[in-house]
């Protein structure tokens, strides 16, 4: 007995472009993006100590 592949739910109309405005926003915002600044700087430290980081 086969399974029956159910159809990609498409977005329309108000949904649709809420949805793209909504990505929009998001992206401009760099919301739920990290920050690696503190980790980075650590990491050079111990390069530096290493004597394996080139400036």
């Amino acid at each position: 007995m086969a399974i029956e592949i159910k159809p990609i739910p498409v977005l329309r109309g108000k949904a649709a472009t809420r949805f793209v405005e909504e990505a929009d926003r998001n992206a401009r915002e760099k919301r739920g993006s990290i920050d690696f600044t503190k980790q980075a700087a650590k990491m050079r430290a111990i390069l530096k100590r290493s004597k394996l980081h080139q400036e």
